[in-house]
């Protein structure tokens, strides 16, 4: 065996394993930070001809492998009433895993997973620092089990993110301790089908804002002055018109079955976006005329010279080039550090969120794509219309309201989603429609 792989290979394998399958390892060893041996004031001198010996020397003289189970952020059950007295926020969360029949372009129909009948599953909002505390729900009528992976928590796999069978639940809380626009959706059964759960709808996200709030925008333009060009800089408030876009892929045969084949092999079925392929594009493809209801298209509506915030999540198996069509991105941010100020595309791999603040300084016609172009023409557009004053929104668009003050400005909406009927009705009655 090479030696240079064969330790490294082994921890690998043991730690995935662990980590997947999880159920011969202890949750009462606990592995020191420096454990490796490697520190900060040694990490540079460690290379590629010493880490084998490092490793090595370091895993043997702790008695072999052993996991910390528990997490930074993980509060057991009994004390998140500890944590709300000591001043944390709490946020009681519940989702149902749900297979049903959702439409798509056609007037056909594809099996769905959800959570709570919807995809994408509902958007939670926190602020940093506030305790979750989330209860996945699965019905006797499930045909098989479910979980659910928070991408905001930083807490032990296992058992957390374990399977939850049909007529059972599982409770778990965290604190919410980093910024983000984070992805949450279910792991099947022990990893197993996950990739059919996600790429059938189960999978949402998790806002958590800041809690000093989002910082104000800077808005680089240029003037004239005496003759002159000068640079012309504003500084925008924080507060902002929020929208939240995931994209994704179906894979599906003719039947509305996952198609496990054609993602192994990257042949999209639809790119959507919020669950829909061209769900905001009522002008161009029009696949949704006459749908009705939730269904019918409708464009994002975007008032001028105001700040807009999107938060982006890639929730799929796909790159996403994330593009405005006639607009560019004044900022971007991930984990509330700046990557980027005036780019024209952000690449945003799977998994992966950014949030995006930009002002329209004219009325027109602004497209939110994904610039591939296979992903275009398979539903990755969102049509925006930039007006004078606000419009009611789509509500599958808009997240909930941010409780940082000055963080969001206020929203009419109105019912559009991929999500049952009966779901629907719920939302309308949860929003007074």
């Amino acid at each position: 065996m090479n030696k240079r792989y064969s330790i490294l290979s082994i921890v690998a394998v043991a730690a995935v394993t662990g980590i997947l399958f999880g159920s011969t390892y202890s949750n009462t060893q606990i592995v020191a930070g420096n454990a490796l041996g490697v520190s900060p004031e040694t990490i540079d001198k460690v290379t590629p001809q010493t880490i084998d010996s490092v490793t090595a020397k370091d895993v043997q003289s702790v008695g072999g492998l052993v996991f910390n189970m528990v997490g930074a952020d993980a509060i057991p059950l009994d004390q998140v009433a500890t944590e709300k007295a000591n001043g944390r926020t709490v946020h009681e969360v519940t989702l149902t895993a749900q297979s049903v029949d959702l439409p798509i372009p056609g007037g056909k129909m594809y099996h769905a997973m959800t959570f709570n009948g919807q995809v994408p599953g509902p958007t939670i909002r926190v602020t940093q620092g506030d305790v979750i505390e989330v209860t996945l729900n699965v019905p006797s009528t499930e045909l098989t089990g479910h979980s659910l992976d928070m991408h905001a928590s930083r807490i032990s796999a296992v058992p957390n993110f374990g399977p939850v069978m049909p007529g059972k639940s599982n409770t778990y809380a965290f604190i919410a301790n980093t910024p983000g626009a984070f992805k949450y959706h279910c792991e099947g059964v022990g990893v197993i089908g996950m990739d059919q759960h996600v790429l059938s709808g189960m999978y949402g996200m998790a806002i958590v804002d800041p809690l000093n709030g989002y910082h104000k925008l800077l808005i680089q333009r240029t003037a004239t002055q005496n003759g002159q060009v000068v640079l012309n800089n504003t500084l925008v408030s924080p507060a902002a018109y929020e929208f939240t876009l995931q994209f994704n892929q179906l894979y599906i045969d003719d039947n509305g079955s996952y198609n496990q084949d054609a993602m192994f092999k990257h042949q999209t079925t639809w790119t959507v976006v919020n669950g829909k392929p061209f769900g905001y594009d009522p002008v161009v493809t029009k696949v949704w005329k006459g749908a009705g209801g939730q269904n019918e298209a409708a464009p994002l509506i975007l008032p001028v010279g105001q700040h807009i915030r999107y938060f982006v999540v890639n929730q799929g198996n796909m790159p996403l080039f994330f593009h405005i069509v006639g607009g560019q991105m004044d900022r971007v941010t991930q984990g509330n550090m700046v990557q980027a100020m005036g780019t024209q595309t952000w690449n945003i791999g799977g998994s992966q969120d950014a949030i995006i603040d930009v002002v329209y300084d004219e009325p027109g016609a602004y497209v939110v794509v994904n610039h591939d172009y296979a992903a275009i023409f398979s539903g990755a557009a969102a049509v925006q219309l930039a007006q004078a004053s606000p419009a009611p929104n789509p509500s599958d668009a808009v997240p909930p309201v941010s409780s940082v003050s000055g963080t969001s400005m206020p929203q009419q909406t109105f019912v559009h989603c991929e999500c049952t009927n009966d779901r629907a009705a719920q939302l309308g009655n949860m929003t007074g429609q």
